[in-house]
């Protein structure tokens, strides 16, 4: 009898201008995802996400795509800073369970954090400012509320001023600050934290408060598919190639 597993990716940052990376996601949600118990998409599944309504052959296959395995398999998302306008409208089409931004499962007896991680990059200054209008209240309403051709030329110009600014902006800065890592990890008393976002895949061991920890980093699918796959005994990140590849 093969030995249970979960599945954990993120950072797909799909677009209907990106076939190879789609290609990819689709590959593996029909062939692998099914066989495992469960799978949790941890943000930006989306390059970006200007709301429910804006519904297209593009995301009307991934929501599809999603459906067929959550009718499998339990499916679920935490929102990434690409994709946090996501609602139970995509939700619903797609079959998966929203969460909030940080939740501690029980993964096969180990207590573990898992969310995006942008929460953590506290030294990007600008961008937690824009993390906390974007988190809030008023300004996803506001934003919402316009049409969806405004809400496309803002989101094209958000990311072309994104991909500005981090090239203006440190290795470090872009990366998880350790205190707060630690901070989370001693908050929510687990020995283990998943999380995205800085699309830096590995699996780092050290000692907090005189206990082992690990904190898994989750790739991106850029140039390749991205996963962890869990089981009771080991934690391993493996890769899958694109099929043009």
């Amino acid at each position: 009898m093969s030995q249970a597993f979960t599945y954990f990716i993120s950072d797909l940052h799909l677009s209907a201008q990106r076939e190879d990376i789609t290609e990819c996601f689709v590959h593996f949600m029909q062939h692998e995802a099914p066989q495992a118990q469960t799978l949790y998409i941890l943000g930006d599944l989306f390059e970006a996400w200007i709301g429910d309504d804006d519904i297209t052959p593009f995301s009307n296959t991934i929501a599809a795509t999603i459906a067929d395995v959550s009718k499998k398999i339990p499916v679920y998302f935490i929102h990434g800073n690409r994709d946090f306008a996501i609602r139970e409208g995509f939700a619903k089409r797609a079959g998966m369970t929203l969460l909030p931004e940080q939740v501690v499962i029980d993964l096969y007896g180990r207590r573990t954090l898992i969310s995006h991680g942008d929460e953590l990059c506290t030294r990007d200054i600008e961008y937690q400012k824009f993390r906390k209008k974007a988190r809030g209240w008023w300004w996803p309403r506001l934003m919402l509320a316009l049409p969806l051709s405004m809400r496309r030329k803002i989101a094209e110009r958000g990311r072309v001023t994104s991909q500005n600014n981090q090239k203006q902006l440190t290795a470090d800065i872009m990366d998880v600050t350790p205190s707060e890592v630690e901070k989370a990890m001693r908050s929510f008393d687990v020995s283990t934290f998943i999380h995205g976002h800085t699309h830096r895949p590995d699996i780092h061991n050290f000692v907090l408060d005189g206990k082992p920890r690990q904190r898994i980093v989750l790739g991106d699918w850029y140039d390749q598919g991205s996963i962890l796959r869990a089981q009771s005994d080991t934690l391993a990140l493996e890769t899958r190639p694109f099929q043009s590849q």
